[in-house]
């Protein structure tokens, strides 16, 4: 699966476009634990049932609170073994079977539609696609993309991406939130520094 770049707002209500460059990191911008609960947008079944629709363009079959449990359960592992990648920590193993446990069952089915584009086989389950976020999150974990998963560089900003730019040089979770604050905040030193007697 391909990730899309994701419309974001702060907590300040500031919004920018951000690539989390894997699809399972955008999964996993739906909110979480800790810190992450603050952004919290899977509040209900009916949230994830949405989020599944608006992502994929299909009808979901029925989404229950057990499907929202595991949901959040996925999305924790995710968080939990970027941050392991980041800080160069062993694999947690329980956000690791979380993971093989989702990834094993049946993911989505692709198939061509009439014109031509791609579509999803019907009827969509929310277990086909936490099994298809799974299959991601392994692949990227697993993948020769490992060593890129990143935190951004912004002093208060804890966005979480794939750097997927060819010289892998990618700091920024958004050049025009974090990297701008940075440049702002360069070219001030820069002037006080010349500014001082």
């Amino acid at each position: 699966m391909q990730a899309v770049r994701v419309r974001l707002r702060s907590l300040d209500g500031e919004a920018f476009w951000f690539d989390p460059g894997a699809f399972c990191l955008e999964f996993a911008l739906t909110g979480g634990e800790g810190y992450r609960a603050a952004y919290e947008t899977l509040h209900s079944a009916g949230d994830l049932r949405r989020w599944i629709e608006a992502r994929f363009g299909v009808e979901v079959e029925r989404v229950t609170a057990a499907d929202l449990a595991e949901a959040r359960r996925v999305r924790e592992a995710i968080w939990q073994l970027a941050d392991a990648r980041i800080v160069r920590r062993a694999t947690p193993a329980a956000a690791a079977g979380a993971l093989n446990r989702a990834a094993a069952r049946p993911p989505l089915s692709p198939r061509i539609d009439g014109a031509g584009a791609r579509a999803w086989a019907r009827p969509v389950t929310p277990g086909q696609v936490l099994s298809t976020v799974a299959r991601d999150a392994v692949e990227l974990f697993t993948g020769p993309m490992a060593d890129r998963v990143r935190r951004c560089a912004g002093n208060d900003c804890l966005l979480t991406f794939v750097d997927t730019s060819r010289p892998g040089r990618r700091r920024w979770c958004s050049m025009e939130r974090c990297g701008n604050r940075a440049k702002v905040r360069a070219f001030r030193n820069r002037q006080q520094k010349e500014e001082a007697p």
